[in-house]
């Protein structure tokens, strides 16, 4: 049966196998993302049903084969039950779990994207986060994370670190105002600019600790919209339901 380890991590998605099986995806702390089989769990008195679910966060006991991992058991700390009883927060979150998975890769520490994904899925479960800011805010540590963030911190004409007043997605980063001459470069307003480098300062932990104003938010969204659409070169579905949804009245 091969050997039996524990690994900590969630799972991003689950697929039907046969009649009563399940294959999971789960982004693991120790070895980046893996892929399990779990026998029986679409069972209706299987203990795995839930377990195996989406956004399933906690211990997952494996038996490691040569080229499979098999699920023994599963140890949940955390449902996030309250997204997926919100259709909205539904879509943000699974949004989040394919942006995961599309960087996360097998073999690889996945402490750091594991630890990120773990808190905005905490911060969208709550009603004291606008959902918008949320979603930016996961979008641009996800950009630090994999080494492609913008330079929000200094002038990438001359260097300045005042005086910084503009965002240039060509230039990868912000422009004083003795270098704004960039025609594709957006303004950007101090609550803003401080904004952008909180996020990309702070410990994971401290993420989600503030608000903005309407004006910072959209601001704020403009500028991350525009890198991580630069940086990332892949159509998510879960985006394009979350679009739909916005056409159905509510803002992103």
């Amino acid at each position: 049966m091969g050997v039996s380890i524990i690994l900590t991590g969630m799972v991003l998605n689950a697929m039907p196998v046969g009649e009563y099986d399940r294959r999971i995806t789960v982004l693991t702390k120790e070895r980046g993302k893996i892929t399990a089989f779990a026998r029986g769990a679409r069972r209706p008195t299987s203990q795995l049903l839930a377990a195996t679910g989406p956004f399933s966060f906690g211990e997952f006991e494996l038996y490691e084969g040569r080229s499979t991992y098999n699920v023994k058991n599963i140890s949940v700390s955390n449902y996030f039950r309250e997204i997926a009883d919100d259709p909205e927060k539904t879509c943000y979150g699974f949004y989040f779990l394919e942006v995961a998975d599309y960087f996360s890769h097998e073999n690889n520490d996945g402490r750091e994207v594991l630890k990120l994904l773990y808190q905005t899925l905490r911060a969208l479960k709550s009603d004291a986060f606008d959902n918008r800011l949320v979603r930016r805010v996961f979008e641009l540590r996800t950009l630090l994370a994999e080494g492609v963030y913008p330079n929000v911190f200094s002038c990438q004409g001359c260097g300045k670190k005042e005086g910084l007043i503009r965002f240039s997605v060509r230039q990868g980063g912000m422009l004083c105002n003795h270098c704004a001459a960039d025609e594709g470069s957006i303004a950007v307003g101090a609550d803003t600019l401080y904004t952008l480098q909180y996020v990309l300062a702070v410990e994971i932990g401290k993420l989600y600790t503030f608000r903005v104003s309407k004006h910072v938010l959209a601001e704020f969204g403009r500028v991350v919209e525009r890198a991580f659409t630069q940086q990332v070169c892949h159509t998510f579905r879960s985006l394009e339901i979350l679009q739909g949804v916005a056409a159905g009245g509510i803002i992103l």
